[in-house]
């Protein structure tokens, strides 16, 4: 079975973010990759008192617009999101549901004050891309810091995991693109 993803921009985004997410979908997932148009920001997503973006908002927007030819939707922005309780969060998933989003803001280094460096940032986009899409397939947190579905509290983290599965999680979602449930 091929499987059909849709990646798509929330605001302006730059075309070469979204062919990465399109390069490591069709590797990771077995699936094809359907670029879409970028989308408007949702109403009610902006908090003016942290100048951040509702994750959880995004992802309730992009549940109204997935197309039923399609088994999942992501959205890449370089909106910096948030969902209460947390400062930021590098990205949301459903679990186990339909729709992602991820934000590239503080995935650029400039972000931390360091030189604008193409291959780490594409590295960070690609890991997270696939963490966030693996959670839309039923894959909770790894334990394994190097799986790429292990939790990134920080950009540590998310430089310490691969953009690949540990071999329980390859499993699992070997399980989940056969059309079987994950059991974890």
């Amino acid at each position: 079975m091929y499987h059909r993803i849709m990646v798509t921009g929330l605001d302006p985004i730059a075309p070469e973010i979204l062919g990465v997410a399109c390069d490591i979908i069709e590797v990771r997932f077995h699936a094809m990759c359907l670029l879409e148009e970028p989308l408007s920001v949702p109403e009610g997503a902006y908090d003016p008192e942290r100048g951040q973006y509702r994750s959880d908002v995004i992802l309730g927007y992009l549940r109204l617009l997935t197309p039923e030819q399609v088994e999942k939707l992501i959205a890449l922005t370089e909106l910096d999101l948030y969902v209460p309780g947390l400062n930021f969060v590098f990205g949301q998933a459903e679990l186990g549901g339909r729709n992602a989003v991820v934000s590239v803001a503080r995935l650029r280094p400039e972000f931390y004050g360091e030189p604008p460096d193409l291959d780490l940032f594409h590295a960070r986009v690609r890991k997270e891309v696939v963490h966030e899409l693996g959670h839309t397939y039923g894959l909770k947190h790894c334990p394994d810091p190097t799986c790429v579905m292990s939790f990134s509290n920080s950009i540590l983290d998310v430089d310490r995991k691969s953009s690949d599965f540990c071999p329980r999680c390859r499993a699992l979602l070997e399980r989940a693109l056969a059309g079987w449930p994950v059991v974890d």
